[in-house]
């Protein structure tokens, strides 16, 4: 498998952070990683991430959001995390998105959080934001939120 460098970024081009995965499908205009955390990781709606977390990753270069399925280091499903997002580029090496701030998080007891919406919201203001991104951001949270509740692909074998 491909090794693939992944790069979040804020609206102003400054880098979020960076992990490496391995390609598991291209099949534009989607693409599959697998990748795992190398480190224990607290954050502050998930609580402790342990280290060996497998991270099943799903991005379209056509859509506004991204979708992560957590595996606990044991395998056992742990939850989705879905970040807003501009459609990432993608160089056959690395694969780059500008993150939007906006997150939602859906856990084992099949609850489902949207997260940042404040957060976003200071940042189209610091950032000035164009309405059309903040259009297309507002309709990616809503498609994704349609897209649990269905239970649509890749939350298909889940809750």
């Amino acid at each position: 498998m491909d090794e693939i460098t992944i790069i979040s970024r804020n609206f102003d081009g400054s880098e979020r952070r960076r992990w490496i995965a391995e390609l598991s499908r291209y099949s534009p205009p989607l693409i599959e990683l697998i990748g795992a955390f190398d480190r224990d990781v607290i954050h502050s709606e998930l609580g402790l991430i342990e280290k060996g977390t497998v991270s099943h990753e799903f991005y379209w270069f056509d859509r506004w959001y991204n979708i992560f399925r957590f595996h606990n280091p044991n395998g056992q499903f742990r939850n989705f995390y879905c970040n807003i997002n501009c459609p990432p580029t993608f160089d056959r090496k690395t694969l780059d998105y500008i993150d939007l701030d906006i997150d939602v998080v859906w856990s084992t007891e099949a609850v489902v959080s949207v997260l940042d919406e404040n957060e976003f919201q200071e940042n189209c203001a610091k950032f000035s934001i164009p309405q059309t991104i903040q259009d297309e951001a507002w309709k990616a949270l809503n498609h994704v939120l349609e897209m649990i509740e269905r239970r649509e692909f890749p939350f298909d074998h889940f809750g």
